[in-house]
């Protein structure tokens, strides 16, 4: 019997030998993860089979990397990137569902289930589009303030589609309106909670033991998974909540010092992550949506960079700009993955719906990485010229 100890060993110890020979072979390390995944999970080896608490843990790492993006946005340059980024996010993300359930819809899949499909194609993955950024010009870059102000909005769109699914999955549709208003009646109240917080308690406390840098990681951790706990019992996302608690103390002094220390910390979660996403995926019936897969696949690839080049000129943002955002937002997300978890769990969706949803996002996951990885500045850039952090 395996215990959490040998697992661990196995899928770091893995990380480690899989990530050397994607150095080597000049590929992204993302992708030596998610092979990992395959290699040793339940539907490779099956030397690593617990999957659920795998994918919670990897989940935090998701937290962090919200928690680390809040840290680097000044409150006022956020509520501007919001505006800014608004008509872009609703005209994009509208544009995508009606291609996702097109194409399913035209594969045979019924209305209900290509509707779940499109809904899954609407968002970018965070994590590929944050982790690729150079973090060290964040907050002074055009770019990642555009960025992070659409998947902030995609963010919010995700929770209305989630509380969707369960509200179907429980047929209870009366609930669903209250039940979303009362998540965005939440959200000020949480922000103006957390703020409260950080200027009488939070604040109070770094000034007086900042010497102390084993307290202030430790206070950080705390504040991080706390706003996200409280986002979570309140209907938003944790994601959200982990975001809040890095942007109401991006003022203070202290925040890149946050920032740095844990870094290694969101490191450590984001592969175990993207091990779960690889381990769940099962590639011996991938054969039973290999075509519209690889169609929706394309079209994604295609046309997210077009999609949000011409918008964002719309808007009035430069050409080259457009296409740098599109090449970066340009794959499924996370999101798309919990979606087709939640709905085939809920049985809203066949089995075959599901892998499309998940093949779908696990190659436009692979594929944008590599775009990203050889043609823009990123921190794990395989070229000198390339390499920002």
């Amino acid at each position: 019997m395996s215990t959490v100890t040998f697992e661990f060993f196995l899928i770091f110890s893995g990380a480690a030998l899989f990530a050397s020979i994607a150095l080597y072979t000049r590929q992204p390390l993302i992708i030596a993860y998610i092979a990992l995944g395959a290699c040793i999970g339940p539907y490779g080896l099956s030397l690593v089979t617990d999957l659920d608490l795998l994918s919670q843990i990897g989940h935090i790492g998701i937290i962090f990397l919200l928690f680390l993006l809040g840290l680097d946005m000044q409150p006022q340059a956020l509520w501007a990137t919001l505006r800014n980024s608004t008509v872009v996010a609703l005209f994009s993300s509208t544009l995508f569902l009606g291609m996702g359930f097109l194409v399913a819809h035209l594969f045979g899949f019924t209305r209900l289930e290509s509707l779940v499909i499109g809904a899954a194609m609407m968002f970018s993955s965070t994590i590929i589009g944050i982790k690729l950024l150079p973090t060290t010009v964040l907050h002074h870059r055009h770019i990642g303030e555009l960025m992070i102000g659409l998947l902030l909005l995609q963010d919010l769109l995700a929770i209305v589609v989630l509380m969707v699914l369960y509200s179907a999955i429980q047929g209870d549709a009366d609930s669903m309106l209250p039940g979303l208003a009362r998540s965005m009646l939440s959200l000020p109240l949480l922000v103006a909670g957390a703020l409260f917080l950080v200027r009488y308690v939070l604040l109070p406390l770094i000034t007086r033991f900042d010497r102390f840098h084993e307290y202030i990681f430790l206070l950080a951790i705390g504040w991080c998974l706390g706003v996200a706990e409280a986002a979570g019992m309140a209907g938003l996302s944790e994601e959200i909540g982990a975001f809040i608690a890095g942007i109401t103390i991006a003022t203070s002094p202290i925040s890149q010092y946050i920032a740095v220390s844990l870094k290694p910390l969101r490191d450590f979660f984001l592969i175990l992550f993207f091990f779960a996403v690889g381990a769940r995926f099962d590639l011996s019936v991938l054969n039973q949506v290999l075509i519209p897969a690889l169609v929706l696949s394309a079209l994604v690839l295609a046309l997210k960079p077009v999609v949000y080049r011409f918008l964002l000129k719309g808007v009035s943002e430069q050409g080259g700009l457009g296409w740098d955002l599109g090449f970066r937002l340009g794959q499924a997300s996370e999101f798309s993955l919990l979606i087709a978890y939640l709905a085939a769990g809920g049985a809203l969706i066949s089995e075959q719906a599901s892998l499309l949803i998940q093949a779908t996002t696990i190659i436009t996951l692979l594929v944008s990485s590599y775009i990203v990885v050889f043609n823009y500045p990123t921190p794990i850039a395989l070229s000198d010229q390339l390499r920002r952090d």
